[in-house]
């Protein structure tokens, strides 16, 4: 017989979102795809070492100061685990009591679930004791009925989402941002998902890049200039809008998800952090673990198909790295915060387990000669940028 707990349990299963109630259970609706221990921090921990800042720069473009901040994307339930509104939250304070003041959300993340529930945080807090960004690009509208594609969130809000580049849609999406996170400003906003690599676009994306070109990017400038925002850019998965904005806008500040890891790097290095060095637009490095797989996930940039290339490339750098005394995990998050270009990277957490995991890497001295044996072994790019 089919039950209501049955059908909820197998819509979660198919990555398509349902709508219950806050007291449904949260662990009967995990899944496989999200299996795997929290990989657990190994090296020496200096716990009196701080977290790093950004310098005082005399550039014009904004740069947050905190260099390690919080993606929002699994506080919107993302790869099918269910979190509780509580679990989220005690998430949030143990990221925030471990020195985090970034934090990175969107609208599109379990439809306003993520941004809500930073709100709950956020919203309690000195506005000017951290930053904040979300992103425009998709508008929100109420609905009863569940999502009707696939996607990563489970138990989502209830909303469904359609595309809106245009400049008013740009800044009718700024205001609800607001309105849903109970903040009175953004500090960054990253026009999201403006990409080939989005399944909804495919080649039609160019459409909606010069729906872009004509609206969201004038109208955020002018925004910045209003000083309602103090920095925007693009939040994707792949650079094609970046090399293509670069000469047509000004944007100050791009997150790059899936662009920079410790597995993957050379397009990066190679030609799009030069080219945006030279115009001195910064990096966020978006999904710095590959989506959870380089802290031990059973998922690869968000899929569960893991390449076989991948798999081998993870077992010899975890071999250096337990040579060396470290974990893979502590390893990708310096490396993805390395390079100059790069202005913060924001792991996502959905405990707090997983928070102070992250947040005691980046405290781990990881010794030159790890890095120098990864070269040496071509595990690494040689132009990669690393710290003593």
């Amino acid at each position: 017989m089919l039950t209501r707990r049955n059908l909820l349990q197998a819509g979660a299963a198919l990555g398509v979102g349902t709508v219950m109630k806050p007291t449904a259970s949260a662990q009967a609706l995990k899944i496989q795809m999200s299996s795997g221990e929290v990989m657990k921090t190994k090296g020496l921990v200096d716990i009196d070492e701080k977290l790093p800042t950004n310098p005082a720069s005399s550039t014009k473009r904004y740069r947050p100061t905190s260099r390690m901040g919080l993606g929002g994307l699994a506080a919107g339930n993302g790869f099918n685990t269910i979190s509780s509104d509580e679990e989220i939250l005690t998430m949030l304070n143990a990221a925030w009591d471990s020195g985090i003041r970034y934090f990175d959300t969107a609208p599109f993340y379990g439809l306003s679930l993520s941004e809500r529930r930073f709100g709950d945080l956020l919203r309690n807090k000195n506005r000017e004791d951290y930053v904040l960004s979300s992103k425009v690009g998709r508008i929100l509208t109420p609905s009863a009925e569940p999502l009707p594609k696939r996607w990563h969130w489970a138990n989502h809000s209830p909303f469904h989402y359609s595309y809106d580049y245009t400049a008013a849609g740009t800044r009718r999406s700024v205001e609800d941002s607001l309105q849903r996170i109970g903040v009175s400003s953004l500090d960054i906003v990253f026009i999201h998902d403006l990409s080939p690599q989005n399944s909804d676009f495919g080649a039609d994306w160019l459409k909606y890049y010069d729906e872009a070109v004509n609206g969201a990017m004038p109208e955020l400038t002018k925004m910045r200039e209003e000083g309602i925002i103090k920095a925007w850019g693009f939040g994707i998965n792949s650079p094609h809008a970046i090399y293509k904005a670069v000469d047509v806008a000004d944007p100050d500040i791009c997150l790059l998800a899936l662009q920079y890891s410790i597995l993957e790097h050379e397009e990066a290095l190679d030609k799009t952090f030069p080219l945006l060095d030279e115009r001195d637009i910064s990096v966020v490095v978006g999904a710095p673990l590959n989506g959870g797989y380089l802290a031990g996930r059973n998922r690869f940039n968000y899929s569960s198909l893991i390449p076989d290339p991948m798999k081998q490339k993870f077992t010899a750098i975890q071999d250096v790295a337990t040579k060396h005394g470290i974990d893979i995990k502590t390893a990708a998050l310096q490396f993805a915060e390395a390079p100059a270009t790069v202005s913060a990277i924001i792991p996502g957490a959905r405990t707090s387990q997983q928070v102070h995991e992250n947040v005691a890497a980046m405290k781990v001295k990881i010794p030159d000669a790890f890095w120098d044996e990864l070269k040496s072994k071509k595990l690494i790019a040689q132009n990669a940028p690393t710290k003593a």
